[in-house]
């Protein structure tokens, strides 16, 4: 017996759907199966009984409202959660429930036992002792992020229309494409949404609220290079290839993703290709400072320079800023934060304030005009074939849910 019946049908439902996004489309979303996802949501939206339910057909976020069942104002809240999955095979995605696990098995995920899931080796499994779990079959993702939150986003709004006894404000939802590559909530509309707050449901383990996020930019280093025969090279040859390798190799050796932890940041060589002729890197940076992302870019320039004052032109840096630190924003309106840290502590939900290595689409519409918080769905060893959720832990975000819209409408 669960604690919500439609839950777990509709988590199962929802991951078998492949809502994969594409960073190499230039089209809004970036692929045509998250726009048929959004469609089979709104159709359940509109079955449940929520007002105003549309896509938006500049920036295909499905939007709806949960109407005020109380006689006073208060403030509008949302809730949001993107419907496309990481860049790993979501193809046929057959999930498994492994019910009252016992916190120490070994998980074997596909038939052969080629991939499973060890406490040994995962020591998160630990604390999942009399949960049920959901895990993949070790040949795709699960999906977990995020057809978790959308999944709990979507049980929620259906227990408050069952149940007008729970008294609220209004509410708004939002689901949208292309968070996994960045893109989704460029064109989120605020103004539409129209919410003081707003809070991403997409976060991981059991307790997690997180404000704080990397400042974050790209950078791209294009080098163009003189190719001759080797033979005949000396004074003339210049290698791009090697300028690449000094251009990496006056970065801070340090400051990379493998080597750093808490608030450092980091330089991160994402991909390095070319010949002696021309090549290209791609690099993101990440800071939590905005200072300090400042500082980071400073220093690919330089570099940059100091490689052209030898070899003239060869080295071309683009940089781009691609999201900022969510603090900035909330930071001068705590009360966003401190109704979800309420709502788990009446459920005794033990509160996890980490800032984020990494970013949400919170980043962005905080900055945009909505503080944007960022709570746990449930999700853990997300973006690939050992990923699990514990259903418990989604049931308990539903509870989050429900009583943030309860203290909110006191």
């Amino acid at each position: 017996m669960t604690k919500y019946d439609t839950l777990l049908p509709r988590f199962l439902k929802y991951v078998k759907t492949n809502t994969r996004s594409d960073a190499n489309s230039t089209s809004i979303p970036s692929t045509d199966r998250q726009i048929k996802f959004l469609e089979i949501l709104k159709q359940e939206i509109e079955l449940i009984g929520l007002s105003e339910v549309k896509i938006n057909p500049n920036n295909y976020y499905l939007t709806a409202k949960i109407p005020s069942n109380i006689d006073k104002d208060v403030p509008t809240i949302g809730f949001i959660s993107h419907v496309d999955t990481a860049d790993f095979n979501s193809e046929n995605v057959n999930p498994q429930v492994i019910e009252n696990y016992d916190g120490k098995s070994v998980i074997k995920l596909d038939s052969e036992g080629k991939y499973t899931l060890d406490p040994q080796e995962f020591d998160t499994l630990e604390k999942y002792a009399g949960n049920t779990l959901i895990t993949t079959d070790g040949t795709t993702l699960l999906g977990a992020d995020d057809k978790a939150g959308v999944a709990e986003i979507m049980t929620f709004a259906e227990n408050l229309i069952n149940h007008p006894e729970i008294k609220h404000g209004d509410i708004k939802i939002a689901f949208g494409p292309d968070e996994e590559i960045g893109t989704g909530a460029d064109h989120f509309d605020v103004d539409d949404f129209n919410t003081k707050y707003a809070y991403t449901v997409d976060g991981g383990a059991l307790g997690g609220l997180e404000f704080e996020t990397f400042n974050a930019a790209s950078l791209k280093v294009e080098i163009t290079g003189k190719n001759v025969h080797p033979g005949t090279a000396k004074g003339i040859m210049i290698n791009s290839l090697q300028l690449g390798i000094d251009f990496q190799n006056q970065l801070p050796q340090k400051e990379v993703p493998e080597l750093t932890s808490g608030k450092e940041g980091f330089f991160h060589l994402l991909s390095f290709e070319g010949t002696v002729d021309s090549s290209k890197m791609e690099y993101i940076i990440r800071d939590f400072t905005r200072e300090g992302l400042e500082s980071r870019k400073k220093l690919a320039q330089e570099i940059a320079d100091k490689i052209n004052e030898r070899y003239p032109d060869a080295i071309k840096v683009i940089l781009k800023d691609e999201y900022y630190n969510m603090f900035e924003v909330i930071q001068k309106d705590m009360n966003v934060v401190t109704l979800a840290e309420n709502a788990m502590k009446e459920l005794e939900i033990e509160i996890k304030e980490e800032p984020i290595r990494g970013g949400t689409d919170g980043s962005k519409i905080s900055f945009l005009g909505i503080p944007t918080p960022n709570l746990f769905a449930g999700g853990e060893n997300m973006h690939g074939r050992f990923e699990y959720v514990s259903l418990q832990t989604m049931e308990s975000a539903v509870d989050v849910l429900i009583k943030m819209v309860e203290i909110n409408a006191k």
